[in-house]
This record gives C-alpha cells, sequence and structure tokens, in this order.
C-alpha cells in the first residue's frame, strides 16, 4: 500500500499486537491510518445475539480503516488481531498531509478503497442468495482472485468459522457444503485445509 519508509518518515510508529487484541473497536474515533507489516487483522461486527459477521479480512502490506477517517465518523466494526501482529499507524492529520503530497498514494488508496466496495458488493448480493455452496464459492473465488492472485491450485487462509462469519452462513453449514463442493471437484480439501 504506502512503502513503510514514507510513513517512517512521516512519524510513523510501529507496534505490536497480540493474538485477539483489539486495534480499535466499533464506535471509537478514527484518529489513525493503519497498515500491516506483518500477521492478519479481522473487522467484524456482533449481533444483538452475540454472532459474529466479519466484515473483512486484511494481510501483510494491506491497510485497514481508512473510509471513517475521510468520513470523519466513529469506527463502523472492530479490528482485531487474529494473530500477533506488526503494525504501524500515521495519524489523520499527517495522513493527509501524505495524501495532499503523494498523488500517486493518494489514487493506490483510492484503488483500495474501491476493490473494498466491490467486494461488499458482490457479497451484499450473494448474502441475500439462498444457496450456501453459491456464497462460498463466490467468497473463495474473490479472495483466490484479489487477496492470493494466482490461478492454480491455491490454499485459501480461512477457517470454517471465518467463510461462516463472512457469509453469514453456520459453520456446520460451511463443513457440509464444503465436502459436497469437494466431491463436485470445485475445491480440495488437503490437510484440513481449503484449496481453489
Amino acid at each position: 500500500m504506502i512503502p513503510n519508509e514514507i510513513l517512517l518518515k512521516h512519524g510513523a510508529e510501529l507496534f505490536t499486537v497480540r493474538k485477539n487484541e483489539f486495534i480499535f473497536k466499533q464506535e471509537n474515533t478514527a484518529k489513525y491510518y493503519y497498515q500491516i507489516i506483518t500477521g492478519s487483522i479481522k473487522m467484524n461486527n456482533y449481533s444483538d445475539a452475540g454472532k459474529e459477521f466479519i466484515q473483512g479480512i486484511f494481510y501483510n502490506n494491506q491497510s485497514f480503516g481508512e473510509p471513517p477517517l475521510f468520513e470523519e465518523c466513529n469506527y463502523p466494526a472492530n479490528a482485531i488481531a487474529l494473530e500477533k501482529s506488526t503494525l504501524i499507524r500515521l495519524s489523520k492529520k499527517t495522513f493527509f498531509e501524505l495524501l495532499e503530497n503523494h498523488p500517486k498514494i493518494t489514487i493506490n488508496i483510492t484503488k483500495a478503497i474501491a476493490k473494498r466496495l466491490r467486494y461488499k458488493a458482490i457479497m451484499a448480493a450473494e448474502l441475500s442468495s439462498e444457496e450456501a455452496s453459491h456464497k462460498i464459492m463466490t467468497l473463495l473465488n474473490y479472495v483466490k482472485e484479489s487477496v492470493i492472485k494466482q490461478k492454480e491450485l491455491s490454499e485459501i487462509h480461512l477457517t470454517r468459522q471465518q467463510i461462516a462469519s463472512l457469509t453469514g452462513l453456520r459453520v456446520e453449514t460451511v463443513i457440509r457444503t464444503l465436502k459436497i463442493l469437494e466431491k463436485k471437484g470445485e475445491v480440495q480439501i488437503i490437510d484440513k485445509k481449503v484449496w481453489r
């Protein structure tokens, strides 16, 4: 996303979070631009009944949580470390100064946000679908195309629980549907990992 050297040159700070540690919580004021050096972060919400819905999962060299900086609103979701992760953060004020002085970086941020909007549009349509296999395949295809960016068979780095939380399905439904998709040759299960 933004080269780490540029962020550090502008006064960004490095910090480490433990697995399951919150980086920010839903309704916190948006104060920083965040980028992942190593690790992975999920953005999620919980329903009133306590069911988790994952908005997105972000990996090395990806940023997360920028839209509230532009809208000047509170975060609409939580950001939680899925594993020990090293992050870099830059204050909102300095982030906007950086964007003003680096048009190429501004374009890259805009592209990243547009990509996430496309994902939201794709998944919103799928969530209204009744067919679990269709929801799961849409998610797996999106991850393969947009995150992994490889045409050959690749491991999809999502747990069954994460697939369920990203699609609005129950874990049991995901497990059962993945077995059906494996029999149809749509996915492969290798050492309990999903490959597509």
